[in-house]
């Protein structure tokens, strides 16, 4: 029905998620509308990503130099390092603003039935961080969801072993909902996650 380039791309776009084949059929069909000189720069920012973006040396954030910006800069904390399992969730944090130390990124969770375990992501390059010293404490920022949770156990006690204090962060009612809309989960996490006032 469609032209072999077409296909192709309708194909690739596809392999992207969220996007399914009516919506890839909508971008081909916009690229096909716009200036020669559009469709270029954007397979050129596309080229460029793939080439040029790598995984910072120390923390394995994305970075196009040998260490990212956050690993870089003196002046964040360097002994205080938060776990997360991907880039994302790194920058959700930076844009918060609360944060000041510095991070290591896991590159995905746990999940024996995906195949994933602690051999295919960076924990070995942790706890080797971790043995080098200068490290007082790691907070395991992993998500609130059964592969997060067993990702943050399995750290605490593999971190746990190496000398390192591992805290975890809080989780709960978030600023400004009600207990008549959570979840028994958000509460019975509210509840234990709770502190001094």
């Amino acid at each position: 029905m469609y032209a072999d380039p077409i296909l192709r791309l309708i194909q690739e776009l596809t392999k992207l998620p969220g996007i399914g084949e009516k919506t890839a059929e909508r971008l081909v069909f916009h690229l096909l509308t716009q200036p020669k000189e559009d469709g270029l720069r954007l397979s050129e920012a596309i080229r460029d990503l793939k080439e040029k973006v790598r995984s910072c040396g120390t923390c394995y954030n994305i970075t196009e130099a040998d260490l990212c910006e956050i690993c870089a800069n003196a002046q964040r904390d360097h002994a205080l390092v938060c776990v997360v399992e991907q880039s994302k969730d790194l920058w959700a944090i930076e844009k918060s603003g609360a944060y000041r130390g510095v991070y290591h990124v896991l590159h995905g969770h746990l999940s024996p039935l995906d195949g994933v375990g602690p051999e295919n992501l960076t924990i070995g390059r942790l706890v080797e961080r971790i043995r080098k010293g200068g490290i007082r404490e790691v907070i395991l920022a992993t998500n609130p969801t059964a592969e997060g949770d067993a990702t943050a156990f399995y750290l605490q006690k593999t971190l746990g072993a190496v000398g390192a204090r591992v805290t975890r962060i809080a989780r709960g009612l978030p600023a400004g909902s009600s207990f008549e809309y959570a979840s028994r989960t958000i509460v019975s996490d509210a509840l234990l996650g709770r502190r001094e006032f």
